[in-house]
């Protein structure tokens, strides 16, 4: 596993990381095979949060084992008010039984309600950054879908790292992604890419028993590789995994058939373009 430095953290972090809702209703030996298996392969970040349903009960003692080499990040809700954001990750870290979070997020900015009450008084941030003040936290990010709370959110305030949708068929067919990328770097922010194994909305109705609220690239593995190679190609530090752990596993593989290098070429991405047409489709709202 080949690892990149998270913008002004510092933290050297695996091109490919761990998708904690995964993990979400998983027999507890399952998910303790699953986080070993990860942690042998060279994958040192973990992302999860208190709305995944019950996989900050199942990571926590699964990852135990291997918290002082790996790093955690969590998250909260953005339109909560400083004492809920506190009590959020008061439990989260008695869930995941550690002391600090590497990294502690604002969750999904979608809204201008979410985004001005998560920066206004007595709003998400200022407990986050009083989290902060006393170790509980070492770094602060947030994560959005659109392109337009991403860059409203870097220009409001001095964050450690953006988690933000760096995808081919939302790259192309929306030109979402570049400009959040190039003004994250301005101001040296880890960028954390999503949805890198993302193909479209379901069209039919979920199949396959994955979870994921997206048809995740399960059924064309030349696809998958492109998509995959295209993410890590760009100015990105790290790609975290889908919500289906057999998601995890193709990305692994892919990694690793192609020697862990996952730079796309030119005629690569002609070929990754040529795709849009035939899988690809909505995946976000069409941003405003």
């Amino acid at each position: 596993m080949k690892f990149r430095k998270l913008g002004k953290t510092g933290l050297n972090v695996s091109e490919i990381s761990f998708g904690g809702i995964m993990l979400m209703d998983t027999p507890q030996k399952e998910a303790k095979r699953i986080v070993e298996t990860a942690v042998k392969k060279g994958i040192n970040f973990f992302d999860v949060g208190p709305t995944y349903g019950n996989a900050q009960n199942i990571l926590g003692p699964a990852l135990k084992p291997f918290r002082d080499k790996v790093y955690l990040a969590n998250k909260t809700e953005p339109g909560q008010t400083k004492e809920q954001v506190r009590r959020d990750m008061e439990e989260s870290l008695k869930l995941l039984d550690t002391d600090y979070f590497d990294l502690y997020q604002l969750h999904e900015v979608t809204d201008e309600d979410a985004l001005n009450s998560a920066l206004g008084e007595g709003g998400a941030l200022e407990a986050i950054i009083e989290a902060e003040e006393e170790g509980l936290v070492k770094n602060i990010g947030f994560s959005a879908h659109k392109e337009w709370a991403a860059l409203k959110l870097i220009k409001s305030y001095d964050f450690d790292t953006v988690m933000f949708p760096i995808n081919w068929n939302y790259w192309f067919n929306y030109n979402q992604g570049p400009e959040v990328i190039k003004k994250a770097r301005e101001k040296e922010m880890g960028i954390i890419a999503i949805k890198a194994l993302a193909q479209r909305q379901w069209q039919d109705g979920r199949q396959n028993n994955y979870n994921t609220w997206y048809k995740p690239i399960y059924d064309n593995d030349r696809l998958a590789e492109l998509a995959l190679k295209f993410t890590l190609s760009q100015d990105v530090d790290t790609a975290v995994s889908p919500g289906d752990n057999r998601m995890l596993d193709l990305a692994l593989d892919i990694y690793e058939e192609n020697d862990e290098d996952l730079k796309i070429s030119e005629a690569e991405l002609e070929e990754l373009k040529g795709f849009l047409e035939s899988h690809g489709g909505k995946l976000y709202p069409i941003p405003k």
